[in-house]
């Protein structure tokens, strides 16, 4: 019988880890899927394994010296000189001992909930142990070694001949994942992140539509520095709303990175769990309209591990199973469990504090330019569905 939806996790996912002083810190895995058990909204045969991609499937969508630049630099035998080419051993991506055996297994986890939703196993799979969208064919980069949302895109198209609508809606631009699909008709990408005038990775401009066959399939909402949940959600809800129904997706994946956030340490953005509860619904929403259901969801950024992250992806899988409607106090046992380990202190509500920053002087502006990007940015959509009216126009028989 298919499960409504499956939760991807190993232990071995906690292998992913550049060094104790690095930001992007696994630890949330456990935090979160701590906090889902403690509400008892997830049992044990809701979890399955992830299996770790073979070479032949990371080299969909990666080279294959990069691989091997991979494997010498796990075994710490990758010359420097030809890391520093490869994107390995920089202050964001250094090397680490096992780091292919990691990375591959991050990938074989996405490739494992795409198998699950696409042979109908299950209406939704969550992997939030995935989301690595900076990796490049040929590059690590951002925290980033192998790009599991690309593989994954690219086994869609190749053993499913799935056209894949992903939608991220991280801090950071998904500039790996676009650029893998740059120049792909059956592939549309949609990145809602803060604009790169302040942050990595620099790229992600509103007019960034692609290339060749692929013009017209990607699409970058950059939003101003300080940007709030009521204008963060106009945005993802219109550019999510209309690019749908101009792709018409088969499968749709989103990449759910939390640091968007305002308590978020390397970003600037300043929404709050509001945004956090709406971006699955709508995207559940969508998935239901355009793809009978079909969602595979990956993790990504999120740096307040302990305030932000596990409340925020929690609402993924509660959105996912129908119990997304939760308020109130957190389960008072994981509060007790993992305070003492935080070195802040927790938040003991779904709901963010109403006083926790104060009012942002130039809200308005903000929400104004963003207003305007947003319509720039959708500029090829309104052209098509404006071709489409006139057709209908052309098509109507005159009455007599």
């Amino acid at each position: 019988m298919k499960r409504d939806s499956v939760f991807i996790y190993s232990d071995k996912l906690l292998t992913y880890r550049f060094s104790k002083q690095h930001p992007f810190n696994q630890h949330r895995l456990v935090l979160t899927l701590d906090l889902l058990k403690k509400m008892k909204a997830i049992a044990s045969e809701d979890i399955l394994v992830p299996r770790t991609a073979t070479d032949e499937e990371l080299l969909l969508n990666h080279e294959h010296t990069y691989i091997e630049a991979v494997k010498m630099a796990s075994i710490g035998q990758l010359p420097e000189h030809q890391a520093e080419s490869f994107g390995i051993g920089t202050e964001d991506t250094p090397a680490f001992p096992g780091m292919h055996e990691a990375s591959a297994q991050l990938v074989g986890g996405t490739l494992t909930a795409v198998d699950q939703v696409m042979q109908e196993k299950a209406q939704h799979a969550l992997h939030l142990g995935g989301g690595l969208h900076h990796g490049f064919r040929g590059k690590a980069s951002g925290f980033c070694i192998y790009n599991d949302s690309a593989v994954a895109i690219k086994y869609l198209r190749e053993k499913y001949n799935a056209r894949v609508l992903y939608v991220d809606t991280d801090a950071h631009h998904g500039d790996g994942v676009q650029s893998s699909f740059y120049d792909d008709d059956a592939v549309c990408t949609l990145s809602l992140h803060e604009t790169g005038r302040y942050l990595f990775p620099g790229t992600g401009n509103v007019n960034e539509w692609g290339h060749d066959r692929g013009y017209g399939y990607s699409f970058n909402i950059p939003l101003d520095a300080f940007t709030e949940d009521d204008s963060f959600l106009n945005a993802y809800t219109r550019a999510v709303t209309e690019i749908a129904e101009y792709f018409k997706p088969d499968i749709l994946l989103t990449q759910n990175g939390a640091d968007a956030h305002f308590y978020d340490p390397l970003t600037h953005l300043s929404t709050t769990m509001k945004t956090y509860r709406e971006i699955p619904r709508l995207a559940h929403k969508i998935a239901n309209q355009y793809c009978d259901g079909k969602w595979v969801a990956v993790g990504g950024g999120g740096y307040d591990i302990w305030r932000v992250v596990p409340r925020a992806w929690s609402l993924i899988w509660l959105e996912m199973i129908g119990k997304a409607d939760v308020s109130g106090p957190l389960p008072k046992e994981w509060i007790e469990r993992w305070q003492e380990k935080a070195p802040v202190s927790l938040i003991d509500q779904w709901e963010d504090p109403l006083d926790m920053y104060q009012p942002i002087p130039r809200k308005k502006d903000i929400e104004e330019k963003n207003q305007q990007t947003v319509d720039r940015a959708l500029f090829f959509v309104r052209q098509q569905q404006e071709q489409v009216n006139r057709n209908k126009e052309f098509k109507r028989p005159k009455s007599f």
